[in-house]
């Protein structure tokens, strides 16, 4: 039995992680800001840690006793201030890597994204390459590439230290990515970006979870490495978009936007954006350009290294997996 603490259990991903370990005997620890209540933690059957990673005290509490770290609490939100960014993505990570190798935490699992090496252009077929801060698009793709950095420079003889970056992770009960879109298709804001042909990978949520346990299993062998991992079924945009909708049962045309049209619009949202973010009305934007970059490009990640390293294949199809989506706001409704 392995005494794992996992970070950022609060989320979909972070959850099915913790509930993994836990169905296969592991002694699991969450950290999370604030309790879960009784359908977290004790639902689980896993210990809770209040703190926030930013709080070295309470992070050192956190890792002791601890044999390994599954990290994967992170400020993801599309807009916001450099400064929350850096302190939670940035700080927090190292944070925990310094109190993972006093405490003596042989494996550390850093749970990054793809987008840390997403400079823009289309990414097809692509390995997972560097982490580069200086090209990547938005204040979250840059915090988590210079996380990761700090991450895989912490790698050595007495913490293993790996990177995975599961892509665009999905399924019943999202509030990221499913939410979003099924919110902005009921109010009539969802659009598609150019022509909606560009081929996107995704991960169903069980397999993303699979794979960061197989991660953890892993580690010592693959330390110093970075992944990206997906389902490996890239589909067009507009058909992704279209799936979603039609398990929340949204049935209606979504307007579709040219990709110049679409990146000066979210250019100007950007800059009014930071202009509201100072003054402590940041709200959700629009539209940035970020989200342009990723809705306008393909990018979808050959998987046989991932598979490979981690002896890891999905089990969960797209076909099944929006089957499971449709259960899921059937029983909504």
């Amino acid at each position: 039995m392995t005494a794992v603490l996992v970070t950022g259990a609060s989320g979909m991903l972070g959850r099915a992680v913790a509930q993994a370990l836990i169905v296969r005997g592991d002694e699991v620890t969450v950290m999370q800001r604030r309790s879960s209540g009784r359908g977290g933690a004790a639902a689980l059957g896993c210990r809770e840690m209040l703190g926030d990673i930013t709080d070295q005290d309470a992070v050192r509490r956190a890792v002791r006793g601890q044999d390994a770290v599954i990290h994967l609490a992170a400020k993801v939100d599309v807009s916001g201030r450099w400064a929350d960014y850096r302190a939670v993505n940035i700080d927090g990570t190292k944070n925990l890597l310094h109190a993972a190798l006093n405490a003596g935490a042989g494996r550390f699992v850093h749970i990054s994204s793809p987008s840390v090496a997403h400079a823009g252009r289309p990414l097809i077929g692509a390995g997972a390459q560097p982490a580069e801060a200086r090209s990547t698009r938005g204040y979250y793709a840059r915090s988590k590439a210079l996380a990761e950095q700090a991450a895989l420079q912490f790698n050595r003889a007495d913490l293993a230290v790996m990177a995975l970056r599961p892509h665009l992770v999905w399924g019943p009960g999202d509030t990221q990515l499913i939410a979003r879109v099924v919110a902005r298709a009921r109010a009539r804001r969802l659009v598609i970006v150019g022509s909606g042909a560009a081929l996107i990978d995704t991960t169903y949520v069980t397999n993303a979870a699979d794979a960061l346990v197989a991660g953890l299993d892993r580690c010592t062998a693959a330390a110093g490495e970075a992944l990206v991992i997906s389902n490996g079924e890239p589909r067009p945009l507009a058909e992704i978009v279209a799936r979603v909708c039609a398990a929340a049962g949204i049935d209606r045309r979504r307007p579709h936007v040219p990709y110049p049209v679409a990146w000066a619009a979210g250019a100007t949202v950007d800059a009014l954006w930071a202009v509201r973010t100072r003054i402590g009305r940041p709200g959700e934007p629009p539209l940035t350009r970020f989200v342009v970059n990723q809705m306008g490009t393909a990018h979808w990640f050959a998987q046989q290294r991932t598979r490979a390293v981690l002896q890891w294949t999905p089990r969960v199809d797209l076909e099944t997996g929006f089957a499971e989506l449709a259960r899921h706001y059937a029983a909504q409704r």
